[in-house]
């Protein structure tokens, strides 16, 4: 049980790095939070110190995500503390919940008043490690709604909501077989709730027209 705790807590850490937070003070040292939407995220950085910043924030908080599931979940040895009623061995379940608590951190992190980014990128670097194809699918989605709209938090909810139609597209109608996907399929609508949840103010934004759009000038 104390091993699971310290996978869950090391997870938690990592997950709450603020990289935006750390890249706007090395760049151009401010704080991004006082900036474009006030987001410790990577599409804030996008939007404020330019696309190759943002890009690269984007990729290091996803490096967060695959760092919790490849390696802190390799930290758990022993038997697991509880009954294992899903279909995943004892390991992959312990990298679904190193995972899910990066993305925690991430979204609530404890480094900077418990005030995050939105956890999309922890959740693409966590899940694409479990469902590979789904997720870069799911990629091209993202890609192609803000190559078209410009709007990075449209691009995001609609990548989210896009996951449980690919897996039920792959194994219902392709004929896919993949793995545990009973379970995953429910996990992967939660996200997709949870992601429309965090983004709730760009939602409203949206709706009233005054989402802030990018560009994909250079940096500034």
């Amino acid at each position: 049980m104390l091993n699971l705790l310290f996978i869950l807590f090391l997870s938690y850490l990592v997950g709450s790095i603020p990289t935006s937070i750390i890249m706007s003070k090395l760049v151009k040292n401010i704080d991004i939070r006082n900036y474009g939407s006030g987001n410790a995220g990577g599409s804030n950085v996008f939007r404020v110190l330019g696309w190759k910043y943002g890009v690269s924030v984007i990729l290091l908080d996803a490096f967060k995500g695959v760092i919790a599931v490849i390696f802190i979940s390799r930290l758990y040895y022993g038997s697991f503390p509880f009954p294992n009623a899903t279909p995943f061995d004892d390991f992959t379940l312990v990298q679904f919940i190193a995972g899910i608590a990066a993305v925690i951190g991430h979204v609530w992190t404890i480094f900077a008043g418990f005030k995050g980014g939105k956890g999309i990128a922890t959740a693409l670097g966590f899940l694409i490690t479990i469902i590979t194809i789904d997720m870069i699918v799911a990629l091209g989605v993202f890609i192609l709604v803000v190559s078209i709209s410009r709007y990075i938090s449209l691009g995001s909810m609609l990548a989210a909501v896009s996951i449980p139609f690919i897996m039920v597209v792959r194994e219902n109608i392709f004929g896919v077989d993949i793995q545990s996907y009973h379970t995953i399929l429910p996990f992967s609508v939660a996200i997709a709730f949870f992601v429309i949840y965090t983004h709730r103010a760009n939602l409203s934004r949206l709706l009233n027209g005054n989402e802030n759009k990018i560009t994909f000038s250079k940096s500034k």
